[in-house]
């Protein structure tokens, strides 16, 4: 995967416009000749490029000037953006194209199912006189686009929630108004031998009318391996909501095809944290994978930053849903400017029966914040052949929590908190190659355990052995629900160990199944 990808987005993000630009008088935008549109026509175009060999787009030569400091000088007007007039649901602001983002992609405006490329156009942004990008051709295209919050709010103009820029990345605010995680509209060979490749979103048509208040997105996905059709139902709730519907023309053997994938970046946390690495308690964007498998089991895998590049595979069947999370809320426990504690998590549920598969988690070895390393996506059972078609659906939700469905009755504690620790017990010499582990659950059954009651453990390891001394007890901060358990893992060598534990009371499951690789060592 692109691991400076986060960087690229983050450097990308237009700022605030000051009041001086605010104040300028719109500028018509240039509108290209009106063709049909339909998601059946976008389909069909998707299907015959397919058939075709691939035609990769070239970059603009001149892009390659804007570096960082001078693209951060380039700065869109809102009022000149689409449907700043209110004749759409939401106005769009432009990304400009820069040394990171060389390739033009088309955007269309759509109304009564007639569609025109919306034409790049200096005028639109303000820049110095000097800009690099004055050398740009008139034909340079976008980088891409965002979404604007609606115009009822008077900060529209500096508020955005969505934004689709860099490859088939895009990624949305939370309901605490923040970015974080992206996603992707599909992921192939990631961490494969034949080496990930990253398709585009090469042209978008942006629908005029909404429906029910959502913004309409369709997309034309492009690349060597596949193409593809996408539609995107966005909705601007307490977070955001995006509906996707996707056709995909495979135009060859793919050997790893990531559908729905979520990428996002994970450092340290309180788990595992290198002595001295970083004033910081904790850095990441999410800290754990949450899965509702298609029996209904409810799992939590926290994030590793793994000596080497780990997949790890969650075999299921008809899977209900999954999601990269951001669980840790507390200031305290990053104290950093940039509001860790508040990035949204996302979770995926699919619509429709998806089969068998899996869920894969990539974990990508990191030295520092910059760099996306986490990939969740699910993985279909059948082998990606040349000449399929294949259809997704499915539901993005972009939230501080995942969306009720995947937490439903009856209700679980939920896994809060991973730590690591040296084995045995205080006071007595601490055995070598022993590890000790304690994980900490809060909420449901055990909010209404009786007093002097204990819930039972269940624990599963890979290989390797428990030791004798195992504890669980009630975490003594008055906080009703709130319990851990600790036990010691005895084993040897540097393979992964795979370890399972969850909460019983009266025979029935009380928490949600923490499931935790292990790197010894």
């Amino acid at each position: 995967m692109a691991l400076t990808r986060r960087t690229l987005f983050a450097g990308m993000m237009l700022p605030a416009m000051p009041d001086l630009v605010l104040a300028q008088q719109p500028h018509a935008m240039r509108l290209g000749e009106a063709a049909p549109f339909s998601r059946d026509i976008l389909k069909a175009q998707a299907e015959r490029l397919a058939a075709a060999p691939y035609q990769p787009r070239s970059p603009q030569a001149a892009a390659q000037a804007i570096d960082y400091d001078a693209h951060g000088k380039i700065r869109f007007t809102p009022e000149r953006g689409l449907f700043a007039d209110g004749s759409g649901p939401y106005p769009v602001s432009f990304f400009h194209l820069g040394r990171y983002f060389q390739k033009g992609v088309a955007i269309h405006e759509v109304r009564s199912g007639r569609s025109r490329e919306i034409l790049y156009d200096p005028a639109l942004f303000t820049m110095p006189d000097d800009s690099p990008a004055k050398a740009l051709p008139a034909n340079a295209g976008f980088a891409g686009f965002r979404l604007q919050e609606s115009r009822k709010r008077k900060d529209w103009r500096t508020q955005d929630w969505i934004a689709f820029l860099g490859a088939s990345y895009f990624r949305a605010i939370g309901e605490l108004n923040q970015y974080g995680l992206s996603a992707r509209g599909i992921a192939l060979n990631v961490a494969t031998p034949e080496g990930e490749e990253f398709p585009d979103f090469t042209a978008f048509y942006i629908d005029a009318k909404a429906e029910k208040g959502a913004a309409i997105i369709h997309a034309l996905l492009e690349g060597p391996s596949l193409t593809g059709a996408y539609t995107f139902t966005c909705r601007r709730d307490k977070g955001v909501v995006i509906d996707v519907e996707c056709q995909l023309f495979l135009r060859r053997d793919i050997a790893r095809l990531g559908i729905a994938p979520l990428t996002s970046m994970y450092w340290f946390s309180e788990t595992r944290k290198p002595a001295m690495v970083d004033w910081r308690p904790e850095v990441h964007d999410s800290d754990g994978l949450q899965l509702l498998t298609g029996k209904g089991e409810r799992l939590w895998r926290p994030l590793n930053n793994p000596p080497q590049v780990t997949v790890s595979s969650f075999l299921d069947e008809n899977p209900r849903g999954f999601g990269l999370m951001q669980r840790d809320r507390l200031f305290d426990h990053y104290t950093d400017g940039v509001y860790y504690e508040r990035r949204p998590s996302a979770y995926v549920e699919p619509v429709g029966d998806w089969g068998a598969g899996a869920v894969q988690l990539v974990e990508i070895p990191t030295d520092d914040e910059i760099h996306d390393n986490i990939v969740a996506m699910w993985v279909p059972g059948e082998p990606a052949k040349a000449g399929e078609k294949r259809s997704y659906r499915y539901r993005i939700t972009w939230a501080a929590d995942a969306p009720k469905a995947a937490i439903a009755q009856p209700a679980l504690a939920r896994v809060v908190a991973t730590r690591l620790g040296n084995g045995g017990q205080p006071g007595t010499e601490r055995p070598r190659g022993v590890r000790k582990f304690l994980v900490e659950f809060l909420g449901g059954p055990l909010t209404r355990l009786p007093k002097g009651a204990l819930p039972q453990v269940q624990l599963w390891i890979s290989r390797g052995s428990f030791g004798p001394y195992q504890h669980t007890e009630a975490v003594p901060n008055g906080l009703a629900g709130h319990w851990r358990t600790q036990f010691d893992l005895l084993v040897e060598g540097p393979q992964p160990v795979e370890l399972r534990a969850s909460l019983m009371i009266g025979g029935k499951p009380a928490s949600e199944t923490w499931s935790y690789q292990y790197h010894p060592g």
